[in-house]
């Protein structure tokens, strides 16, 4: 017997979690234990405006270039894109589901501005290295000789 035509119907509240849809061995989960981000607000300051309107949460974009840095995603316009789809995207960013996205275009104007001219990138490399040393998943490069 055949079962009856499944209509789409919206439900007036949704129990949902994104935790819950991001599987425990997910590449961002693994990422996500060892990046510490909560220096770029201090290390950025100088860089925004005191008046204006609030500006795109930094950390937020910094997950989301780590997102299309990892899955090799070059398109700011794509990478906006696929955070908006992909549950586990949305997870590692700190999005709900209600969230949206920030523009592409704050990327170019962060990535080619603020991010630059505060070597943000540079210092979150290096804090990044050093953690990885500190959790015994690299050791330091012997100096060279002068």
């Amino acid at each position: 017997m055949m079962g009856p035509r499944q209509e789409a119907q919206a439900a007036l509240f949704y129990e949902f979690s994104l935790e819950g849809h991001v599987p425990q061995d997910h590449l961002l989960r693994s990422i996500d234990r060892f990046v510490d981000l909560s220096s770029i607000r201090t290390h950025l300051k100088e860089f925004y405006s005191h008046t204006g309107r609030p500006s795109v949460d930094p950390e937020l974009l910094v997950r989301m270039l780590l997102v299309g840095y990892c899955f090799g995603i070059r398109s700011e316009r794509r990478l906006c894109e696929e955070v908006h789809l992909n549950l586990a995207y949305r997870w590692f960013c700190r999005l709900d589901l209600s969230d949206r996205v920030p523009d592409h275009s704050n990327f170019s104007k962060n990535r080619h501005g603020r991010f630059r001219e505060s070597e943000l990138l540079r210092h979150l490399f290096e804090m990044t290295v050093a953690r990885c040393i500190e959790e015994g998943l690299a050791s330091a490069w012997p100096s060279m000789p002068a």
